[in-house]
């Protein structure tokens, strides 16, 4: 029988939950396929009135799907104390819980591996069952802080596993591999609990590396790092920055500035992008931690840091001093994530094919120049620090440093010019780059070593001097194509065809559906109006009197009214 265990666990748990830490999700998928996997094998424990146990033997591993029963059985336990493990850290009363199905788990594993010493079960089986309860064995001692019984069997399980590494082909030992560097912080972790000071430095290492450990040993291992940097950090007093030594009297800050040369060097020794920008995002979120703690022990004292002078030295205070300092780290911090993001980004506009391939969106300058953006804005933050405005050889720097970046910056606003054809608007930019380069050669003497870290204006210049040349090669080929493709035979000009019947064009058109023949509805065209007559001679006629034929209007009044009255009539 062979029975692949190590390849079905892997795959289970990746594609049903455990990719995202959901513990749950898996347990749930686990018990369906007891289910299914006990209704195939029409090895049920009873119906749904009696309980009937079962259990699998020798006689029948005739079928390896027995031996996944009970593989699916340790799992559902394991998965359920990984469960319970992450609910703990709000209930401590489930731990008890977890303890238990640990247990019931080491049970089902023990089950596996005896079944597996039978003839009917090959080597390799064999070998990747004692791995797994060596495996689940260490977890239930680790849980019960038992470091020195933890320690021995995890150390088997890893032996098992590099030798079945070493018997494979590359692609089936790269699975072995990882749980390797998986039991690897967890045989660290136990041997510095039984003594081992040496492997606090490897756990913290291995942290840094990975940017971050997951699993069963993550809460342990961050809670011993600080632990031991907290012992460190109380031996620490003060620090000094640009010449000016101030006290740190916070925690916090202390824990945070003694882990700082640890974290660049990770940094530095990343093995690839993203777990570089994992380690970043970690460094600049405990230095928004360290930045908020001294925030607070600013705040009694308002006056302090709003006018932040003092009145004997003129200089700020030692609080605001240290707020300046971290501030400063963060803000580094972030320009240095920012270039190393536009680094690789970079590497891949000239790698644009290997970007089509895997169809994702290929990056174009603009991706550059929004980094840069966010980069400048950094460096004008650090000269308006509090403490630093006076200190010129610190805005000399900063004014350098400001000077490559905006170089870098118009070189891809250059660059995304000559992707839409706009020549001379880039040979501009392309000028002002060299021109920012040459200040900066001019301006750096006294200051190279703290330019060494920013990239290289020199190899920016060579450049830049290439794509000159390309570019003017480029414009002069296409005002060459632009000129050929005016000739009257292949340039249409959206005249329909009743209107160009004298000239003649290529008009692939004519033979579509959509062919352009006239204009319809056809536009309005001007007509004569209908004339208007004005009678002019009227103002100029005089008409005959006509008084003596008009009836005299009867007099009115009170005579008038009395004659009426008695028939007189005038």
């Amino acid at each position: 029988s062979v029975f692949r265990k190590q390849f079905i666990v892997k795959e289970s748990q990746q594609q049903h939950g455990l990719r995202h830490g959901d513990f749950q999700r898996y347990r749930g998928y686990c018990s369906r396929r007891l289910r299914r996997l006990r209704k195939t094998l029409n090895f049920k424990m009873g119906n749904r009135h009696k309980f009937t146990g079962k259990k699998v033997t020798e006689e029948i591993l005739s079928d390896n799907r027995y031996l996944l029963l009970i593989l699916m059985d340790a799992e559902r336990a394991w998965s359920y104390a990984m469960q319970l493990k992450q609910e703990a850290n709000t209930e401590p009363r489930k731990r008890f819980h977890l303890l238990s199905r640990l247990r019931k788990a080491v049970k089902h594993a023990e089950e596996l591996e005896r079944l597996c010493e039978s003839n009917r079960v090959d080597a390799k089986t064999k070998l990747e069952a004692q791995a797994y309860m060596a495996y689940l064995t260490g977890m239930l001692r680790f849980e019960h802080q038992e470091w020195k019984a933890a320690m021995e069997a995890f150390n088997k399980c890893k032996t098992i596993y590099e030798k079945l590494a070493n018997a494979f082909t590359e692609e089936q030992a790269v699975l072995y591999n990882q749980r390797v560097e998986e039991i690897s912080p967890n045989i660290r972790y136990c041997a510095y609990n039984i003594g081992d000071q040496s492997a606090m430095n490897e756990l913290m290492q291995m942290r840094l590396r990975s940017g971050g450990t997951e699993g069963l040993l993550a809460e342990k291992l961050e809670a011993l790092i600080t632990q031991t940097r907290a012992k460190q950090a109380a031996t620490m007093s003060e620090v000094e920055w640009r010449g000016r030594t101030v006290p740190v009297k916070i925690d916090k800050v202390r824990i945070f500035l003694l882990g700082l040369a640890d974290n660049e060097a990770a940094i530095a020794q990343a093995e690839n992008e993203e777990t570089k920008e994992r380690l970043f995002e970690s460094l600049l979120s405990e230095c928004r931690d360290a930045i908020q703690a001294v925030r607070e022990d600013l705040k009694p004292d308002q006056k302090q840091r709003e006018h932040s002078l003092e009145n004997d030295s003129g200089k700020v205070s030692n609080i605001q001093y240290l707020h300046s300092y971290l501030t400063y780290i963060k803000l580094s911090t972030a320009i240095k994530r920012n270039e190393s993001m536009a680094k690789s980004l970079q590497k891949a506009l000239l790698q644009q094919q290997r970007s089509e391939e895997d169809g994702k969106r290929a990056p174009r300058p603009q991706d550059l120049i929004r980094l840069y953006d966010i980069i400048l804005q950094n460096l004008v933050e650090l000269t308006q620090l509090p403490g630093l405005e006076e200190d010129k050889n610190f805005q000399k720097e900063i004014g350098l440093k400001t000077l490559v970046y905006k170089a870098y910056r118009c070189f891809f606003i250059a660059q995304s010019y000559v992707l839409v054809k706009k020549w001379s608007e880039a040979l501009v930019l392309y000028e002002r780059v060299l021109k920012y380069a040459h200040e900066v050669q001019s301006g750096a003497g006294a200051y190279m070593n703290s330019l060494k870290e920013l990239p290289d204006v020199q190899d920016l210049i060579t450049q830049v001097n290439a794509e000159k040349y390309s570019l003017q090669a480029a414009a002069i080929l296409d005002a060459n194509d632009t000129h050929e493709t005016e000739s009257p035979s292949q340039v249409k000009d959206g005249k329909p065809l009743s209107e160009r019947f004298e000239t003649f064009c290529l008009d692939p058109s004519l033979v579509s559906k959509q062919v352009s023949l006239v204009h319809f509805p056809p536009g309005f065209q001007p007509i004569p109006c209908k004339p208007l007559f004005f009678d002019l001679a009227l103002n100029h006629v005089a008409f005959p009197p006509l008084e003596d034929k008009v009836e005299q209007k009867a007099k009115s009044g009170l005579t008038g009214y009395i004659k009426g009255i008695f028939g007189f009539k005038s």
